[in-house]
């Protein structure tokens, strides 16, 4: 996996929800090839159920070999982003690389999924997707190798995703959706946009604060799986990428990687929303 050892060195990434979870593991894996890191995220202090700030997210950004930034704020409300992308340009002289990874999920059925929770969703995943996008825009056609990574799934149209939580899957698919078409938009730009989803269920709060987190998290794999699988993306020329949507072990598959098992999840990890696989629709 050559291009894993690409340096980072002067490549400015901005991460929305980076204080924990795959975001952070995102963060890291840049930082240990030198990037400069801004994480916007709204967690100052503590959280009772989750783990680490904003700020704590900063330290193990910089304890791996980069320099880190936080920036307290809400990926949904447009100050908060521009704020993020002008401490970006402030510190470390522009934007190469933009992380949409903060996301919300309910897949409470229709008829008792409320209206806040759906607008939650929307607002953001494909609202917050879009502000901190638009806001980088200017700064990411300066780069030598703009990218927008979104994690958001492959549009696969099987009924058996479209019923299973429709206001959940129309907010990620919109997430996609923004992406490609950005991918159109702005072909001739020389900003690769991707998308990147996990194979599995991942370790993260999301899975472990369920009813049967703990015995889930078991048959997951970590977050670094989804790192590994983003710096191979970012390590790739811009042209390369723009217009993909990645699976995170196929990623790692077609860059020389052969055992996934150093990830976790056991002899048979569970396969992740959006993904077809036996017993799923198929």
């Amino acid at each position: 996996m050559s291009s894993q050892q690409e340096s980072f060195s002067d490549r400015t990434l901005v991460v929305s929800g980076g204080s924990r979870g795959i975001g952070l593991a995102i963060a890291l894996g840049a930082a240990r090839r030198g990037a400069n890191v801004v994480l916007l995220a709204k967690t100052a202090e503590p959280h009772p159920k989750l783990p680490g700030t904003v700020h704590t997210a900063v330290a193990e950004v910089e304890a791996a070999g980069g320099k880190g930034v936080a920036v307290v704020g809400d990926v949904r409300k447009e100050e908060d982003v521009a704020r993020a992308i002008e401490t970006a340009v402030e510190h470390f002289g522009g934007v190469d690389i933009v992380i949409n990874n903060a996301s919300a999920i309910s897949t409470d059925p229709t008829e008792s999924l409320s209206a806040k929770k759906f607008d939650l969703m929307m607002d953001i995943n494909i609202r917050g997707t879009f502000l901190l996008t638009k806001a980088a825009l200017p700064h990411l056609r300066k780069s030598a190798n703009a990218q927008v990574l979104t994690l958001a799934p492959p549009m696969n149209m099987n009924p058996y995703w479209l019923g299973a939580h429709p206001s959940y899957t129309l907010s990620k698919y919109g997430m996609t959706l923004l992406s490609l078409g950005w991918a159109a938009e702005y072909a001739d730009s020389g900003i690769g946009f991707s998308c990147l989803w996990p194979e599995t269920y991942i370790v993260t709060s999301a899975v472990t604060n369920l009813a049967d987190g703990q015995n889930l998290a078991q048959s997951s794999r970590s977050p670094e799986i989804m790192a590994d699988a983003a710096v191979e993306i970012l390590s790739r020329p811009a042209a390369e990428v723009n217009g993909q949507t990645f699976v995170d072990s196929e990623v790692l598959t077609a860059s020389g990687v052969t055992d996934l098992s150093r990830y976790g999840g056991g002899d048979d990890p569970i396969i992740d929303i959006f993904i077809d696989a036996p017993g799923q629709g198929l």
